[in-house]
């Protein structure tokens, strides 16, 4: 199983970054098999400051407030929910090693490289393809479409749910061997995306959006590899115009985005002065341990899921721990887990598929009336539409008691703090030797963030608890994470001049140095959406849903009465 975080990295130009048991950073050269072993990060910025553990724990801290700390619910600029995980799911396609099952096999250098490299390509859905003999287990007999899973019916509320829904959760491993997680783990390319349940159901929604792409290019009579590689094509185009189109406007300042997809990079491998290997992209540091963890700061605590788990529903609303309960990579699928601790045991739980009380409500976490759908729109009584949190300094508190299996700390010991997102984050990039914001802005010839800014913010965390000498520490060597979540609290809930900049430039190249690419094809516009420059997530949704409501959300409105009442 796949761990969340990496516990070495090879950055080009400096070796083999990994840590000994103090959490010190020891860099070594490696031999040329280990280094095209390796997924590929590089540093665009230059090494800055170590923060010590004190300061990272206080930021820590402050970034998640204890429970009984009201934090602001200011929802601006009013994102569907949904798409935190879309990024979430864009970051593990980013960072996907497709390479992992070859290794010691006959593989070119150019396979090694691209297969260990960020590329925005559904290598998380796809793996190898069904050629492959390792990945084949993800793909129906057909060879072609990939496997779904069905749910296990449970009693509680109703009739509705006391019943198998077949293609609604992650095709599952199963079998009697092993442990119980090990029968849960689910058979897609990357575990990581069944560690949440919304990850886990967008996952789906992605099988079944190639899947629904098959049925309509079979009808062009296209067969077998042919049929794969047409279909692959298209959901690839497609998925990358979504997050050029529609993720990337929502969570950056839509004038960046436009100026990086219309006049091309700045600063970031700029074509003409990369001397990389050939077009194979790698990843910044400061992207994967700093920009990109944005989005844990949208995290909501509580969603409302479905007719059954909401805030007026039968059961309690979706909160952030029963999402990683209904997992197999994180969770158990046992109702009765009740701590982080619960989820630890690896045998706990006698449910192995995903209970039908627990499918998705697609209408709660995206809004279908951007694409005119006003017939799905979730009732308000029951909390309708789920927004994520802003963009800021502050995370909700539930993470601060990650369930271990989410940083791949089952069956170890660890001190507790390591259990916080945010400390996490802060210690990783300090290991890492990270650019601060400062040095980051004057790379990008932006203007830095004051001391007062960084400091007061605005509405995010509150620093007040740290002494007089750490917020100066804080002031004048910001850690990257948390200044590009200041820059966005300071910018109406949008990634800025840096945290802007650098994540936009990354998701280009790594669309640049895919096989399939809208960047490299300029022309290529999209067909499956309402029109030729027109294709959104709802969209994607609404196709791989066949745009019926009762697919989007098949548990329906109402509870289901006993036969024959």
């Amino acid at each position: 199983m796949k761990r969340h975080s990496r516990d070495s990295f090879f950055v080009v130009g400096e070796g083999v970054l990994e840590f000994d048991d103090r959490g010190e950073a020891v860099t070594r050269r490696p031999s040329t098999a280990e280094e095209l072993r390796r997924f590929r990060f590089s540093r665009l910025g230059p090494k800055g400051p170590r923060t010590d553990e004190a300061l990272r724990e206080a930021l820590a801290n402050a970034m998640t407030p204890p429970k009984e700390v009201p934090q602001p619910d200011s929802q601006e600029p009013g994102i569907p929910a949904g798409f935190t995980y879309l990024g979430q799911f864009a970051d593990h396609d980013l960072t996907m090693d497709r390479t992992e099952s070859q290794l010691g096999q006959d593989v070119t250098v150019d396979e090694l490289l691209q297969g260990r490299s960020p590329a925005l390509d559904l290598d998380s859905v796809y793996g190898r393809g069904p050629r492959d003999k390792d990945d084949q287990v993800f793909y129906a007999e057909d060879g072609v479409k990939l496997k779904v899973g069905t749910t296990t019916p449970v009693p509680f509320p109703d009739e509705g749910t006391n019943v198998p829904f077949e293609g609604f959760d992650l095709p599952r491993r199963g079998g009697t061997a092993g442990t119980a997680a090990d029968r849960r783990a689910p058979l897609i390319p990357d575990a990581r995306n069944d560690e949440n349940l919304v990850i886990a159901q967008t996952h789906l929604a992605f099988i079944r959006f190639h899947n629904r792409v098959v049925d309509e290019l079979a009808l062009t009579g296209l067969t077998g590899e042919r049929l794969f590689r047409a279909a692959k094509e298209l959901v690839v185009r497609h998925y990358q115009w979504m997050l050029k189109t529609d993720f990337l406007p929502r969570i950056i300042d839509p004038e960046i985005v436009d100026d990086v997809f219309t006049n091309g990079r700045r600063f970031f491998e700029v074509p003409g002065r990369h001397h990389g290997h050939g077009d194979t992209p790698t990843m910044p540091i400061e992207f994967s341990v700093a920009s990109y963890r944005l989005g844990h700061s949208m995290v909501r605590d509580a969603y409302q899921w479905n007719r059954v788990f909401n805030r007026t529903g039968p059961g309690p609303e979706g909160t952030l721990f029963l999402l990683f309960t209904f997992t197999g990579t994180s969770g158990n699928f046992d109702p009765g887990s009740a701590l982080p601790g619960d989820l630890d045991d690896v045998n706990r739980g006698t449910t192995f598929t995903l209970p039908s009380n627990w499918i998705a409500d697609f209408r709660r976490l995206y809004d279908f009336t951007e694409a005119d759908r006003d017939d799905l729109v979730p009732p308000a009584d029951s909390g309708g539409g789920n927004l994520t949190k802003r963009i800021d300094t502050l995370l909700v508190n539930p993470l601060r008691e990650l369930p271990a299996g989410t940083f791949g700390g089952r069956g170890t010991q660890f001190p507790e703090i390591q259990r916080n997102l945010a400390f996490r984050n802060l210690t990783r990039a300090s290991m890492m030797e990270l650019a601060t914001g400062q040095q980051m802005a004057e790379l990008f010839g932006a203007e830095p963030l004051t001391a007062e800014q960084i400091l007061g913010g605005d509405g995010g965390a509150n620093l007040d608890g740290l002494t007089d000498e750490q917020k100066a520490q804080l002031a004048e060597a910001t850690p990257l994470w948390f200044y590009v979540l200041r820059e966005a609290e300071l910018g109406n809930g949008r990634l800025g001049p840096v945290g802007g900049r650098l994540t936009a430039e990354v998701f280009h190249r790594a669309i640049e140095g895919s096989r399939i690419s809208i960047v490299r094809s300029p022309h290529w516009r999209p067909t499956l959406g309402p029109d030729a420059s027109t294709f959104r997530m709802v969209d994607l949704l609404l196709f791989a849903f066949e745009g019926k409501a009762d697919l989007l959300n098949p548990l329906g409105e109402k509870p289901v009465p006993p036969a024959g009442t």
